[in-house]
């Protein structure tokens, strides 16, 4: 009997899966995390001051880590995964911290098969809440997956307009509801929500490597076989996970914005070409759009691109419209 999760065919919509381990933020998953992507968000890094920010006793969970952990949860159904093709309305509804526990339930809400390939397309709603049963996370993803018989008609052809593309504006007004965003700006030096303008570009200099692939995947409770092994997908390479790049590219983004306070919501994130170990990302962060908060801060709406730089050349790989808070 082999273990190694389904095919495509093997999927219906409204299956759910809700098997994965529960995990509970260590300070451990933290300081590896940091380790492999280079998170400086000031709230995940020192505790005191997420104490007079957010109000809790203990240092913010990177948002990319909290994100890795569910997108790692979900991956009981995509074990066979051959490529993410985007995420949809992922948004927190609240900051987890180190201690919280988060708990994943993944369900089919869509089946396309591809025409061209013994492939198909699913998209997956994955919910995530943490020990008290609140809502952290609720999104879409959308995985491809190889049919077991390449000659196989599942008669799957599903719309994908109806993933809801918008975010919920009053959730993510609400983000940081009672955050002390003042003791943020007087405990950071430089610049903060005032000084920057719709439109501003940056170009991060120096670009990072994709190291400790495989251990971003497990530390993450990722099981999708691409990532762990080369012999999986055919290619005789190992496929980095994308919230590997998009970890990275969320570190770049904090060389450009230092006093970014946290990363509150996805508007969109596409996945334009794969990433390999070894490869080096360099990233060009935009300010779309200002939201002022009522409470004081705002919402910056950022985009941001990634290219990879290998051997054989350049290849663009990340197009990620995000939602970050500076004060």
């Amino acid at each position: 009997m082999q273990a190694g999760g389904p095919f495509f065919e093997d999927l219906a919509v409204g299956d759910v899966v809700e098997g994965a381990p529960a995990l509970t933020l260590t300070e451990g998953h933290a300081a590896q995390h940091q380790a492999i992507l280079g998170d400086r968000l000031r709230l995940s890094l020192d505790a005191p001051l997420a104490g007079r920010v957010l109000g809790a006793g203990a240092a913010l969970a990177h948002p990319a880590l909290v994100c890795d952990v569910a997108i790692g949860q979900s991956t009981l159904i995509t074990q066979r995964v051959i490529a993410n093709l985007f995420y949809r309305g992922l948004q927190l509804r609240r900051a987890p911290v180190i201690g919280d526990t988060l708990h994943t339930t993944t369900e089919v809400v869509a089946l396309r098969q591809n025409a061209s390939r013994p492939t198909g397309m699913a998209v997956l709603r994955v919910r995530t809440v943490d020990q008290h049963q609140r809502a952290v996370l609720d999104f879409w993803r959308c995985a491809m997956l190889p049919l077991r018989d390449r000659e196989a008609a599942t008669g799957h052809a599903d719309d994908f307009d109806a993933i809801p593309t918008e975010l919920d504006a009053d959730a993510l007004a609400g983000v940081c509801d009672g955050w002390d965003l003042g003791a943020f700006s007087a405990a950071a030096p430089g610049s903060h929500l005032d000084e920057l303008t719709e439109g501003q570009r940056w170009v991060v200099e120096g670009g990072d490597v994709v190291s400790a692939a495989p251990e971003l995947a497990r530390l993450t409770l990722n099981v999708a076989m691409a990532h762990h092994d080369r012999h999986a997908n055919g290619s005789g390479r190992r496929l980095v996970y994308g919230g590997h790049t998009i970890g990275l590219a969320a570190s770049q983004a904090t060389r450009a914005l230092p006093n970014l306070v946290t990363i509150v919501a996805w508007h969109g994130c596409d996945h334009v070409g794969p990433v390999f170990e070894g490869d080096t990302l360099r990233s060009e962060l935009e300010l779309e759009r200002i939201e002022r908060l009522a409470g004081g801060g705002g919402l910056v709406h950022l985009r941001s691109r990634v290219r990879a730089e290998r051997d054989e050349g350049s290849a663009e790989v990340l197009d990620w419209r995000f939602v970050g808070v500076m004060a």
